[in-house]
């Protein structure tokens, strides 16, 4: 027997477990992961003598703006970035242009991005209401993970763009969906059987309470907040929640930004409902406090809010109510990002420091190793139905593996990330935990921070439909 590759002396990481073993690859599978020494010559030997070895980390959340607004970010960088940050599979969100809004766009979108990929891929199809309503059963044919929408958000009526900041009036602009027509897209993708994920924002909510912050000029972030608030979420969600238990859809709460949000989902689940809940590092490691230090670089939508909240998001991901942690990578420009609070995009780089933020909270003590295992890898694969080759370190699964050395102390530097874009409110952060090896389907894609072997990802379409993964 001849052995592609071999993880020795590692301690092996998983939800549940923790242990030593090593684990064989073969034909880019995992063949074994045992304590025993199996006969054969081995290709490549790795040596993780005082590391860890996890499933390898997904990240479900990622805008590379490609094909589109390309000079901010392409699926070429976003993808180096994830592989440096220790990510082996990246689930493409729809917003692109053109949008993956039907079966034509899907084969269009799966070609262009994996002539590029460094890491393995999911795509995201996206809602439009009535304008793509016969495109969902196809869309879900071809294999696409999930289904977002983008609730309180205009679309241009021509090309399908997603319009951020709506107002009243604008031409060519369709204005955001109504109630009616976001529970006739729920009952649409319940059919499926796939979830239906939800930007959760209230749009006439923040119309009407921004119109009255813009009347007396506020600037400041706390204004940004009055006009975003977390009702704005809430309500959202709660709507969300009640459409949900009347449809029967699988509904899933897109980075969640609010305290109290979290209290209605958790109620929902224990109602027996499936609703889940993801949230991001912006919302775990910031608060409104740091604006003062960092500044425009942590604007995001839904807006990061107070340390409160950030205390009770903490909490949501201990007691289980949080399937898992995603980026939310959306760069721009450093030009884009200078100017007024109210005028700048929402958005930055969080492909590459994603796992090294968690890693550093489970040294820090906010988590353990096994809750790595389960927020970056296990949660977000068995939910999105890819478990049958991603996000474990069972036999016959892909041999996707983040190796993490937990001693291993440095800052996170801007001029380091792999993204065309740098802008980054962790620049300077104290990190300790990097992953230091990334492996997909048994290439190693990078070590010790260097890149090898890029450009071999593929793409990942869902084996079955997913499971509602919540509570501990």
């Amino acid at each position: 027997m001849a052995w592609q590759k071999r993880i020795k002396n590692g301690t092996v990481v998983t939800a549940k477990d923790t242990f030593l073993a090593d684990i064989y690859v073969s034909d880019g599978k995992i063949a074994a992961v045992t304590t025993e020494e199996l006969a054969g010559e081995i290709d490549e030997d790795v040596d993780a003598t005082g590391k860890f070895v996890f499933p390898g980390f997904i990240d479900t959340h990622i805008h590379s703006r490609d094909p589109g607004p390309t000079y901010k970010e392409d699926f070429t960088h976003s993808t180096q970035a994830a592989a440096a940050g220790g990510i082996t599979t990246v689930f493409e969100m729809p917003n692109t242009n053109p949008p993956v809004n039907n079966a034509a766009n899907f084969d269009r979108q799966h070609a262009h991005l994996e002539a590029q990929a460094s890491v393995d891929f999911a795509l995201w199809g996206i809602c439009l209401g009535h304008l793509n309503e016969m495109d969902i059963a196809p869309l879900d044919d071809k294999g696409v993970a999930a289904f977002k929408f983008f609730w309180g958000y205009a679309v241009h009526e021509e090309t399908y763009q997603l319009m951020y900041n709506y107002k009243p009036g604008m031409e060519k602009v369709i204005p955001p969906f109504h109630d009616g027509e976001v529970y006739k897209m729920m009952q649409n993708v319940a059919g499926t059987g796939r979830v239906f994920a939800v930007h959760a924002e209230n749009n006439d909510l923040i119309q009407t309470l921004t119109g009255e912050v813009e009347a007396r000029g506020g600037t400041t972030y706390d204004d940004l907040i009055a006009g975003r608030p977390q009702l704005a979420e809430v309500l959202t969600v709660q709507a969300g929640i009640d459409m949900a238990r009347a449809t029967g859809v699988r509904l899933h709460i897109l980075h969640v930004s609010a305290g109290e949000s979290l209290k209605r989902i958790r109620a929902a689940q224990n109602e027996g409902l499936p609703i889940t809940v993801e949230t991001c590092p912006h919302y775990l490691f910031l608060a409104a406090e740091d604006y003062d230090t960092i500044g425009a670089k942590m604007k995001v939508y839904p807006p990061v809010k107070t340390a409160a909240d950030r205390e009770e998001i903490w909490q949501h991901v201990a007691n289980g109510t949080i399937s898992h942690i995603c980026s939310d990578h959306a760069p721009h420009t450093e030009e884009e990002k200078d100017g007024s609070l109210w005028e700048i995009p929402a958005g930055m780089c969080g492909v590459e420091t994603l796992a090294p933020l968690v890693l550093n909270a489970a040294s820090e003590g906010k988590i353990s190793l096994n809750d790595v295992a389960r927020l970056l890898a296990e949660n977000p694969a068995r939910l999105f139905g890819v478990d049958d080759r991603k996000g474990t370190l069972v036999p016959g699964t892909d041999a996707d593996l983040t190796i993490v050395d937990m001693l291993k102390e440095a800052p996170i530097q801007r001029e380091n990330l792999h993204s065309k874009s740098k802008v980054t409110a962790y620049d300077g952060f104290d990190v300790k935990g990097w992953p230091v090896m990334t492996i997909v389907r048994g290439n190693t894609v990078m070590q010790d921070g260097d890149l090898r072997e890029t450009g071999r990802g593929q793409l990942v379409t869902p084996g079955n439909k997913g499971a509602t993964v919540y509570g501990l």
